[in-house]
């Protein structure tokens, strides 16, 4: 397909097309002629996964080139670039003195040990992590956290049920794509899904009160 074909079949403009081009993001099509290129099927995923990781993922241009490198590197495994890619995604950043951190870091180590979990030492999604934790503490609402364990084992199978899903989609490609859109659209999902419970529940202990 030319460059307008490949246009319509993706849904980006071709303005846009040229930018990923020279960005590195989008390989070249393959010469017909000194002016023309022809492009394929690959294009059109990728270009979805570009905009996926950009206008979903929120990823910088340097980010989506990490995920790229990752994708197109034979020895990089699917769990090493879905890990760039959790990596890349936004998470909470949030000060945390030392009395803090040491008092959230003895929550996680306790819950991974009670799940199994073996997160890396020094892991950003630990780090964000301990943030959440401590703002909790912060605004003097630690009794959240009475439910931790509620919360991970709950996390557990949500992920369980994620993975499984983007496994179905076969090339390394679809799945980091797929994950993108799961884990982003998929948080909106859940917040939207658990106020909905807690709607439900709340009618069912406090409605005759």
């Amino acid at each position: 397909m030319r460059m307008a074909e490949l246009s319509r079949e993706s849904g980006v403009a071709i303005a846009t097309i040229k930018y990923y081009q020279r960005e590195g993001l989008l390989p070249p099509g393959e010469l017909s002629s000194p002016n023309q290129a022809r492009y394929g099927a690959e294009h059109v995923r990728r270009l979805k996964l570009v905009r996926a990781l950009l206008e979903i993922g929120g990823l910088p241009i340097a980010g989506v080139r990490e995920v790229l490198a990752g994708i197109d590197e034979p020895r990089t495994s699917t769990h090493d670039v879905l890990g760039v890619v959790q990596h890349s995604l936004p998470a909470l950043r949030a000060e945390a003195d030392v009395a803090d951190r040491a008092w959230a870091m003895g929550l996680i180590e306790a819950m991974c040990a009670e799940r199994g979990w073996e997160p890396p030492p020094g892991a950003p999604l630990i780090e964000s992590l301990v943030g959440v934790l401590c703002a909790f503490r912060t605004v003097g609402h630690e009794w959240v956290l009475d439910a931790l364990g509620r919360y991970a084992e709950s996390a557990d199978r949500i992920a369980a049920a994620d993975i499984d899903g983007v496994a179905r989609l076969g090339t390394t490609e679809a799945i980091v794509e797929g994950a993108v859109v799961g884990t982003v659209l998929g948080d909106a999902l859940l917040a939207t899904l658990r106020r909905v419970a807690q709607a439900e529940t709340s009618r069912q202990r406090f409605g005759n009160q």
